[in-house]
This record gives structure tokens, C-alpha cells and sequence, in this order.
């Protein structure tokens, strides 16, 4: 949880410790370049490392709470059910190959991400920098309560299109556009620019697909997939993308 560990950066180490206590976390161990004798294991390859690493956490991990071994398997067949259990737990699993030895600063492994997806409220929109056109939208969820939170945006908007969805947005523009938490203002990874929005009447619903979210909101960029001119805007609810906390325990078992 990207929020979760927001929570545990200060400067000062004894509000660290207190946080740590807090908001404790949990560190899964998933690669050993270095074997019991202290002789480097970065030329073996990964068959040979994960051996070492299962007998370091046979040694060391056992009864340390806060300490796992990452689960790791050859057959396709469990690698399939995991992927289908990440849920919002995780981004999704890891494909290595065995043969590699580990080379550092190259990427030697693919993410494979389940793919998802959520109807979203259009509750705003920015414009593109320098220009008078549509450049992303807000996107919004309805929680428990009826309020509209902005959770996120997509920019994935074809530059054919935006004239026509430019002109189109216009005509909606209307306060508040979000009636929970609203897009805040510049922060330290924004600019001026990206705190400009402009807020929209909740008519409009589109379909995006993600592939993480946590701390209710989107926590990349979203790939606006369709317009959902049939979903009625307080159908897009957060009960949609609610994460289940035990999915992560239950895929570490």
C-alpha cells in the first residue's frame, strides 16, 4: 500500500520507530546474491540462487513475523490461479528465467498484470499545456454515502478526438464536479499546470482499465477503453475496485 508507506517517512528516527510500530510492514525476500560461506552468487543462475535463498530462510526466516519467503513455482497451471487471486492486493506476478544469472541494473524479468477495469464518473478535466484542448479526465467513484471522490485520471484520449470531446465538456462544465475528496492543488510531484481543472456536471461514464488501486485512488495512469453512454453515473461505485486485504495473505501461504 503505496499510503500505508507515506505514513512511515520522517526525518527524525525516533518518530521513524514510532511509526514503524504504527504501521508495520512486512518485507518478502525473493532473491539471494550472496550464499552462507559469503561467496557472491550473482554469476549462478536463478535455479541455483532460489535453492540457496529456500535453505537462508529454512536458517534465518523461520519465526520472524515480518519476514517471508516470496512464493515461487514452475508450473504454469498455479502461476494462472495467482494471477487470478492478485486482485488489489497486487500489481500483478513475476515471470524469470532460471537459466539467467543476475545482472544488475538490467531488467531480466516481466510483470504479468491481471487485467481490470471500472466504469468511472467523468467528474472533471485538464487541459493539455499550452493548448485549448482536452488533455486528461478526472475520473470519479460514488462511495457509501452518495459523495463522488476523484480517484484518479486517464489522458489516453486520441488527439483525433479531442476537438469534438473538447467542445463536448464545455458544455458541462458546472461546480463542484466532485462532492468528496476533489483534485488537490500543486504539490511537490506537480506543477501549476496539473493543479488547473475544471469541474463537470456527473453525467458522462467511461470504462478505463488499471492495473493497481489502493488508498482510494488509481495509483498509475488508467487506459480509457470506451464511453459507457448505458451505465448511469451512480452505478460507478467504489465497491468496484475494493481491495481485499486477505487475497496477499492468502497468495503467501
Amino acid at each position: 500500500s503505496f499510503d500505508a508507506l507515506l505514513q512511515r517517512i520522517h526525518p527524525a528516527a525516533s518518530r521513524v520507530r514510532k511509526l514503524a510500530a504504527e504501521t508495520p510492514a512486512t518485507l518478502i525476500v525473493f532473491d539471494l546474491l550472496a550464499g552462507a560461506d559469503g561467496c557472491s552468487l550473482l554469476a549462478s543462475p536463478l535455479r541455483e540462487r532460489r535453492r540457496e535463498l529456500e535453505a537462508f530462510a529454512r536458517r534465518c526466516l523461520a519465526g520472524h513475523p515480518r519476514l517471508r519467503l516470496s512464493p515461487a513455482t514452475t508450473r504454469l497451471s498455479e502461476a494462472k490461479r495467482w494471477l487470478e487471486r492478485t486482485g488489489g492486493a497486487l500489481d500483478g506476478i513475476i515471470a524469470k528465467r532460471r537459466d539467467l544469472d543476475y545482472r544488475p541494473g538490467e531488467r531480466m524479468a516481466a510483470k504479468i498484470k491481471s487485467y481490470r477495469s471500472a466504469d468511472c464518473v467523468v467528474g472533471g478535466f485538464r487541459y493539455n499545456e499550452g493548448k485549448p484542448l482536452v488533455g486528461s479526465l478526472l475520473l470519479g467513484l460514488y462511495d457509501d454515502d452518495g459523495l463522488l471522490h476523484h480517484v484518479g485520471f486517464t489522458s489516453t484520449i486520441a488527439n483525433a478526438a479531442k476537438p469534438a470531446l473538447t467542445a463536448r465538456l464545455r458544455k458541462l462544465v458546472s461546480p463542484p464536479g466532485f462532492t468528496g475528496n476533489a483534485p488537490g492543488g500543486p504539490s511537490r510531484w506537480s506543477t501549476a499546470r496539473s493543479g488547473a481543472w475544471h469541474p463537470l456536471a456527473p453525467t458522462l461514464v467511461v470504462e478505463v482499465g488499471y492495473d493497481h488501486f489502493s488508498g482510494h485512488r488509481f495509483r498509475h495512469g488508467t487506459k480509457l477503453l470506451r464511453w459507457r453512454p448505458d451505465k448511469a453515473p451512480r452505478q460507478c461505485t467504489m465497491e468496484q475496485v475494493r481491495q481485499r486485504p486477505a487475497q496477499l495473505a492468502q497468495l503467501l501461504r
